[in-house]
């Protein structure tokens, strides 16, 4: 683990409501985005990660533009897609789109590649969902090589060969951030550890501790292939507010609205707050609480699993960005502070 444990935080541009509780539009809603991404350097933060979807209730599609817009705002936090949806894209657009990234905000890009947890983006780009698997591996396999900066020979069935080819432009300082991002799959967790990328988990349900397994094979898998240690990172959901009550009072309709209406699409059965509470509660995978106790809560988290960074989800449904603007401030002033202090204390034990 690092000397100095990183936070972040992430947000799929959830379209929120206003104070009156009437739907903002998905363009006032990017504007937040922005604001929020502002505030979070102001506060100290490490990372501002956006995620793409391509569906109503989340305004991003184009994460790389938000952060550009971000990244004139600022001058100390890194930036990144939490995650891009490489199987959907192309490999040398992504690279491109970061690299470019990477020199507007001199050097704080980051790029998160996953195979997203949403599939709209498959038929929206005209891909069938039945190459789900073979597009990501071919897909990955030529981001890495992309990684090299240098000219590139690659084939594959799921788009053109290239033939000695450079991509413009290149970064400055020669490497891109490439982190991968996985679920709960152990075939995922070995992919990242063959390309020696950094492993993001995203940790969404459940106890967070029972992801060591996973950990442990990635540490494992990285020395079977020869590759050096890498980072590992948690995202999460999560929300601050001033005492344990409170946040949780403010986060839960909102919460479980977002459930409920991602649930009927994927046959969930109801979401409940007797099991919100349990989640939110020492052994669940949501941050909820006082800084306090989110702050014990994430350390508690990074010592268990050896984490590099943790990630809080912060955009929750249609929860107003006034509350989330808080949070953010919460997060960065108490909350960061005294989980570096204990996961220092951790490491000096």
């Amino acid at each position: 683990m690092k000397k100095t444990f990183e936070l972040g935080l992430d947000t799929f541009g959830d379209v929120t409501f206003d104070a009156s509780g009437a739907r903002l539009s998905q363009a006032e809603t990017l504007r937040n985005v922005v604001a929020e991404g502002v505030l979070a350097d102001q506060v100290g933060l490490d990372f501002f990660g956006i995620g793409e979807h391509h569906r109503e209730d989340f305004a991003v599609s184009a994460p790389e533009v938000v952060l550009a817009a971000i990244a004139g705002q600022t001058t100390g936090i890194r930036l990144g897609s939490a995650v891009t949806v490489l199987s959907s894209d192309d490999p040398v657009r992504v690279f491109q789109r970061f690299s470019t990234l990477d020199a507007v905000s001199a050097g704080r890009a980051e790029v998160i590649l996953g195979r997203g947890s949403f599939t709209e983006s498959f038929p929206l780009f005209g891909l069938e969902l039945e190459q789900y698997e073979v597009l990501f591996e071919e897909k990955l396999n030529l981001f890495t090589e992309l990684l090299k900066e240098k000219p590139v020979t690659w084939s594959g069935e799921t788009r053109g060969a290239l033939r000695n080819q450079r991509v413009f432009p290149p970064t400055e300082s020669g490497s891109l951030t490439t982190w991968i991002g996985v679920g709960g799959s152990p075939q995922s967790v070995v992919r990242a550890a063959h390309y020696g990328l950094p492993l993001m988990l995203a940790i969404i349900g459940g106890s967070p501790l029972a992801f060591v397994p996973l950990v442990e094979l990635y540490h494992r898998a990285l020395a079977q292939f020869g590759q050096p240690s890498r980072p590992i990172g948690e995202h999460s959901p999560g929300y601050v507010a001033a005492t344990d009550a409170q946040a949780r009072e403010e986060m839960w309709p909102h919460y479980a609205a977002m459930q409920e209406r991602i649930g009927r699409e994927r046959g969930w059965g109801p979401v409940t707050r007797e099991r919100f509470d349990h989640d939110a509660g020492p052994d669940g995978a949501l941050f909820v609480g006082s800084p306090q106790t989110v702050a014990s809560k994430i350390a508690a988290t990074a010592v268990g699993l050896g984490l590099s960074r943790f990630d809080l989800k912060y955009s929750l449904g249609t929860l107003s960005h006034e509350k989330l603007m808080t949070s953010i401030e919460l997060y960065g002033t108490e909350v960061a502070p005294l989980v570096r202090e204990l996961v220092a204390r951790s490491q000096q034990a």
